[in-house]
């Protein structure tokens, strides 16, 4: 792997392309792009346990006052929080007359039903079950042993992050009709970064791929020997770019992690999470994406974007958005070819 050297000079984030390539111009990279290699990098994701824990939705959206809803392979969930703080998940139907708890206001840490006032308290109760949750932080994990039929674990598979307190996080979800392992295979295809968003990157070059040891493990910085290692440069306006290298690797069947090992905002991580929702009116599957951007810098001048987080989280979510409109019809497109027969290979 070639050493990576920064476009611009090391004390500025930006960098300046003297010489930019036209979009059509660009080296071809359906070459290096090959099937099989993305195929086995799948693979090998899907190997790995996952503890039957599966991404809901953002931490901040789960609030005092206010519960989390979501569905899991067609389970109706509820999340809330009690009155010290604590993360409580079960099913989102009430167990008197089935009422959607999610549509259910929280009260000094009990949810209550708005079609009785049946309470929970996040105890067992008149056979609703509570079911086990993890708060990171930055995401809301609740276990489902029934769906994912794995051994169970006490907590999830979380990627190291930034120190949260000198770091930005924001969280995007988006929905496509497909299943979580073509969300984890457009992740695995770095090579469609500056051909399919050229808005948001350019320059990107594929300088590591995974070996076909199926028993690797990403070390520390991420690395490893089961990454794909891409040096790439972030659009910011008119020929600013920041150049940076990132690896992307799976540390779960339905998780994709890029974290940046050289650049700017060295460590810092966007975590992909895919998780299955159920079929639509169609009986087609359905997966949501669910991403944490957590941004971090050494920079000093980066205090001030933390001070101003509200905004910036804003708009790094739109910014991810954006990109997952793109991904998802690509991720959809996959689905489509493999329930019709057509998938090339």
């Amino acid at each position: 792997m070639k050493p990576w050297r920064p476009a611009g000079r090391a004390r500025y984030p930006l960098s300046l392309r003297h010489r930019p390539v036209r979009w059509d111009k660009q080296r071809p990279t359906w070459r290096q792009a090959r099937p099989a290699l993305i195929a086995e990098a799948l693979k090998r994701a899907q190997a790995r346990p996952s503890g039957n824990w599966y991404v809901v939705g953002a931490s901040r959206d789960v609030r005092a006052d206010r519960s989390l809803s979501a569905t899991v392979a067609g389970q109706e969930l509820v999340v809330w929080r009690t009155a010290d703080g604590r993360p409580v998940a079960g099913p989102g139907s009430c167990p008197h007359l089935g009422a959607p708890l999610a549509e259910s206001p929280v009260r000094c840490g009990t949810l209550v039903c708005h079609w009785h006032g049946l309470a929970l308290d996040g105890g067992p109760f008149a056979g609703w079950e509570p079911l086990p949750v993890h708060d990171d932080g930055v995401l809301m994990w609740v276990r489902l042993d029934q769906v994912g039929g794995e051994p169970p674990t006490p907590a999830p598979v979380v990627p190291p992050r930034p120190q949260l307190s000198r770091s930005v996080a924001a969280v995007c979800t988006g929905v496509g009709i497909c299943e979580p392992e073509d969300v984890v295979a457009n992740r695995l295809d770095p090579w469609h970064g500056a051909w399919f968003h050229p808005y948001s990157f350019v320059d990107l070059t594929v300088v590591g791929t995974p070996d076909a040891e199926p028993d690797a493990e990403p070390d520390a910085e991420g690395a490893g020997e089961d990454g794909f290692t891409v040096d790439v440069s972030f659009k910011v306006a008119g020929r600013f770019v920041v150049p940076v290298r990132a690896v992307f690797t799976t540390p779960g069947p339905r998780t994709v992690l890029m974290r940046i090992t050289e650049g700017e905002g060295r460590g810092s991580v966007v975590e992909t999470h895919a998780t299955p929702l159920g079929p639509d009116e169609l009986g087609r599957p359905r997966t949501a994406v669910v991403e944490a951007v957590v941004a971090s810098s050494a920079r000093p001048g980066f205090a001030a974007a933390r001070a101003a987080a509200p905004v910036v989280r804003r708009l790094m979510a739109a910014g991810a958005a954006r990109l997952w409109r793109d991904d998802l019809a690509y991720a959809e497109r996959r689905w489509l070819l493999r329930s019709t027969g057509r998938f090339p290979g």
